[in-house]
């Protein structure tokens, strides 16, 4: 597994890590011990990045992964939460000092440390990536030994950029995969320019990507797959990459049979696809098994894909998503 460093943090991370929103919730119910399985089989096959943050479960990701940590003392890698979404709402009216220390002490607690390796805004209003107040209150928190650094994660591109800007903004977190490429065009390049680390979010596109989705698949009450379609409960783009499903499962039939023609299984594929942007530090991919986590980080050993292969997926964007998807974020 290639490791690449992560930003302005200095750390050192593998090119797939592991995003655990599955292990909190809106995934569907996944058992402590199989959560506990996935850390495991994630960490013994390189993976050296975890990401969560304090609202998956309301805790419970953090707090599982606080009790992975304490039974394997010796795995040395990083551990990334994200803060905010506790607040009625994610503005600047909340983004205070005094909520951010009691938000990263409880952050603290369920991961059982004194400092935490990243702390990322996550998904705030515009506003509070622009306002000076918000980057002195967390140079407060580094300076008091709470986080050891801090980053971004955004919906849009623009705040990718107001972010990237900021001195001591050490990450951002965005959504990319091969139906959502508009971070391509000006925030990588920024990114690579500024030294500011890139974490790549939703590399599936929800599971599109898979390619094991059709039109019939039904997603239980409790994933955010069936409740949040059309945005009801948080950004659109969150689910499916904002991709109407249907289009998302035709074109993934497209993108399979790519995928299959190089040898390899279209996750696979598509992970290699977004690690490999110049620019991306660390994939994220969800797992819900031991099975789908170690499948996952084979991603991280892939060659580089052809180029045959990477203009027909570009293709494939611009005749199926380009026109809605990438004005939008």
């Amino acid at each position: 597994m290639e490791h690449r460093t992560l930003g302005r943090t200095g750390r050192e991370v593998s090119s797939i890590g592991l995003g655990t929103w599955q292990l909190g919730a809106d995934w569907g119910e996944v058992e402590e011990s199989a959560a506990l399985e996935v850390l495991d089989a994630a960490a013994s096959s390189g993976v050296s990045f975890f990401d969560t943050a304090d609202v998956y479960g309301d805790g419970r990701s953090e707090s599982v992964i606080g009790r992975w940590l304490r039974e394997n003392p010796s795995w040395g890698g990083t551990v990334a939460t994200k803060m905010i979404r506790r607040a009625p709402d994610p503005s600047l009216e909340h983004a205070s000092y005094e909520n951010f220390k009691a938000w990263t002490d409880r952050s603290r607690r369920n991961l059982g440390v004194d400092t935490i390796d990243l702390v990322q805004l996550h998904c705030p209003a515009g506003d509070v990536i622009t306002a000076d107040a918000v980057y002195e209150a967390l140079d407060r928190l580094v300076e008091e030994g709470a986080i050891a650094a801090y980053g971004v994660s955004v919906e849009t591109c623009q705040q990718a950029l107001d972010a990237i800007a900021r001195p001591h903004v050490a990450t951002v977190q965005i959504i990319l995969n091969a139906f959502r490429r508009k971070p391509l065009d000006e925030v990588l390049p920024a990114a690579q320019e500024a030294g500011v680390g890139i974490i790549a979010r939703v590399p599936l596109a929800s599971g599109l990507l898979s390619g094991r989705y059709t039109a019939q698949t039904r997603f239980t009450e409790n994933d955010h797959r069936s409740f949040n379609r059309g945005g009801e409960a948080f950004d659109v783009g969150e689910t499916f990459s904002g991709v109407d499903y249907l289009t998302g499962v035709e074109a993934a039939a497209h993108f399979t049979a790519l995928s299959r023609e190089l040898g390899l299984e279209p996750p696979t594929a598509a992970l290699a696809w977004a690690a490999q942007q110049p620019g991306v530090t660390t994939v994220i991919p969800g797992a819900r098994s031991s099975e789908q986590a170690r499948a996952n980080a084979t991603a991280g050993d892939v060659d580089p894909l052809p180029q045959d292969f990477l203009d027909s997926v570009q293709d494939l964007y611009d005749s199926t998503f380009r026109e809605t998807i990438h004005p939008r974020w």
